[in-house]
């Protein structure tokens, strides 16, 4: 997507709500309201000392307009008579004047600065508190580098507006009062000649700013889009290697680049006119206050005198710089409320709640029951992936979960898991619904151990305790050993310390499974979720990981999908799913004897005869 001028048929619809002239069609990019009602609600924490930064700013925009009116006094009274006695106290008065400007809007400063960085803290916290709490469907559908980029860009635009937007304006207000004020005192005359620009900033500001807020939100939506790609690609890099597809992938990261690059253009370009046409009026009113105001001078008319032109003139550019500061600052408030409502909209996002009478059990027998479940992904789609499904376990069995991909078969983990609700039947465990239960006593009573085992950075000892923080090194040394994995962490320079970054590229695909499993035994789970736990492992590894799984599934009840299916040779039962329903169960034995779709599955040679079988 391309934008050769904001009018372009490319963004005809941020210029149809920009352009349209009946405001009850007009659509808002963003609710400004609301979303700077959220923001007061985490600064409202620091109520008083926000009261005092206000008065800092009140002092310092009083102090800032004194200046100037000490100084035409002085040339009036003593510059021009020529009289020297008294004029070192006008110099003493305008030296404590500035002294005094300098250290209250450097205590307003230190002191904002100070509830910014609070303020933002608390945002980044809730947000991340939020994403802890948000279901897994939620992030099935989102860009994992867009989250990212709300929680860092997003924030850090709030955070520079807080530090410096809130104290401009407050002192841009301030001194607008105070300016005009003095100079409806010194001269009512020059003060209406002064402000006849007013009219002419407002409607050059709000024809402007109109364009530039929609164009604003639109490129930090498009911010989020390019950081989701660059995130995805990051992760697929290998991938993006094997397939030699690094051209593709630079071609479309161009693609979503030339699109934040083309609306900051004329999101800049528009909020680039701000400044420039307050320039412009703010020389103009400084012409008009000089050429009439001396032409009254000499006349000796009105009252005016040099030390009132000499005032006014620094006052006609006080009246228009706070304008003119506050027109800069807006592009900058602009982009931060777009950033911020993206923040606030995932905190709107709904979250898993347990019901209120939801039971915390945290011990269980481990028995499993579906009843006529049936379940989607999308409320959308035709087929469900799972229909109506009926099944049994008891307490310490194993069973394996056989079929094709797509079968329905980590949706039985997950479902198990609680991470989606069901459309309708039940999911049991010891009889009692999961919907009954709190999700943390379920999760903590069931271990998964995945095709792809998820390490994060740090040692390899806080690894294996990443469920069970409180485990002794003793104990993280006995769930290594019956894990198979003592013996090739021992032989690391730092063993159980062993730092583990990334990827974790210095450890083998078989390693770092045994690690999984290392820290599911620590956790002692009665369920066990054993989702392609050897795919893609070399032979000799296998083994091991055969006889560590062996291990951890001993009392325990035992769930296990694998398309290898040597690995599943010992679980006392086997369900064949297909596209989401079950086509045959019963021992191994009992399968293989009826010749039925297992029988054939074991003697296929790949996964497309499989396939074809269904």
């Amino acid at each position: 997507m391309s934008l050769k001028n904001p009018y372009g048929h490319q963004t005809v619809l941020a210029t149809d709500d920009i352009t349209n002239k009946n405001p009850k069609k007009k659509k808002r990019a963003k609710d400004t309201k609301g979303t700077l009602l959220n923001i007061w609600k985490l600064i409202d924490e620091k109520r008083l000392q926000l009261i005092f930064v206000i008065f800092m700013i009140i002092c310092s925009s009083i102090l800032s307009l004194i200046g100037p009116f000490v100084i035409g006094k002085m040339i009036d009274e003593k510059i021009i008579p020529k009289e020297l006695n008294g004029l070192g106290q006008y110099i003493i008065i305008l030296l404590c004047v500035y002294v005094m400007l300098s250290i209250t809007a450097y205590m307003g400063s230190f002191l904002m600065v100070s509830i910014a960085q609070r303020t933002v803290y608390l945002l980044r916290d809730q947000l991340f508190q939020h994403f802890q709490k948000l279901p897994v469907s939620y992030f099935d559908k989102k860009q994992h580098g867009e989250l990212m980029s709300r929680m860092q860009n997003d924030i850090e635009n709030v955070s520079q507006v807080l530090n410096s937007s809130f104290i401009q304006f407050t002192s841009s207000v301030v001194t607008l009062i105070g300016t005009l004020s003095i100079m409806l005192y010194l001269s009512p005359l020059l003060t209406l000649l002064t402000i006849i620009i007013i009219p002419i900033m407002f409607m050059s500001m709000r024809w402007i700013t109109s364009r530039t807020g929609v164009l604003y939100g639109l490129r930090q939506k498009q911010f989020g889009i390019m950081n989701g790609y660059i995130e995805e690609i990051v992760n697929g890099q290998t991938i993006v290697k094997a397939f030699s597809q690094e051209k593709y992938v630079m071609e479309t990261f161009n693609k979503k680049a030339d699109n934040v690059k083309e609306y900051s253009f004329w999101a800049i370009t528009f909020g680039g006119l701000i400044p420039k046409v307050m320039n412009y009026l703010n020389n103009l009113s400084f012409a008009i206050v000089a050429g009439i105001g001396g032409i009254l001078a000499l006349n000796h008319s009105a009252g005016v005198t040099v030390g009132v032109i000499v005032i006014f003139a620094e006052y006609a550019r006080q009246f228009t710089r706070p304008l003119s500061d506050l027109a800069n600052q807006f592009n900058t408030v602009l982009s931060a409320i777009a950033g911020a409502e993206r923040v606030f909209d995932i905190m709107k996002e709904p979250v898993e709640q347990d019901l209120p009478d939801a039971i915390d059990k945290q011990h269980i027998k481990g028995e499993i029951e579906f009843k006529d479940v049936t379940f989607k992904y999308d409320p959308e789609q035709q087929n469900p992936t799972i229909k109506q499904l009926s099944f049994k376990i008891k307490s310490g069995e194993s069973v394996a979960l056989v079929g094709a991909t797509g079968a329905g078969k980590t949706t039985i983990v997950q479902l198990i898991l609680h991470y989606y609700d069901i459309n309708s039947g039940e999911i049991l465990i010891d009889g009692i619904p999961i919907n009954n239960m709190t999700r943390q006593s379920l999760r903590h009573n069931i271990g998964v151990v995945l095709q792809d085992p998820y390490l994060f950075d740090g040692t390899i000892k806080d690894n294996i305790m990443y469920g069970t923080p409180n485990a002794t090194y003793e104990q993280v040394v006995e769930a290594a050993k019956k894990a198979n994995a003592h013996e090739f962490i021992s032989k690391l320079e730092d063993g159980y310390e062993t730092v583990l970054k990334g990827e974790s590229g210095s450890l083998s695909q078989g390693e770092r499974q045994l690690i999984s499993i290392a820290r599911c035994l620590l956790e002692d789970p009665k369920i066990l979720l054993l989702d392609e736990a050897t795919s893609s492992i070399d032979t000799v590894t296998e083994i091991k990981i055969q006889e560590a799984l062996e291990t951890l599934m001993v009392g325990r009840t035992s769930i296990i999908i694998a398309h290898r299916l040597n690995t599943v040779k010992k679980a006392d039962l086997v369900y064949v799913l297909s596209h989401g329903e079950m086509i045959e169960s019963g021992t191994q034995q009992d399968l293989i004897n009826k010749k039925g779709i297992y029988y054939h599955m074991l003697n296929a040679s790949d996964e497309d005869q499989i396939k074809e079988l269904h």
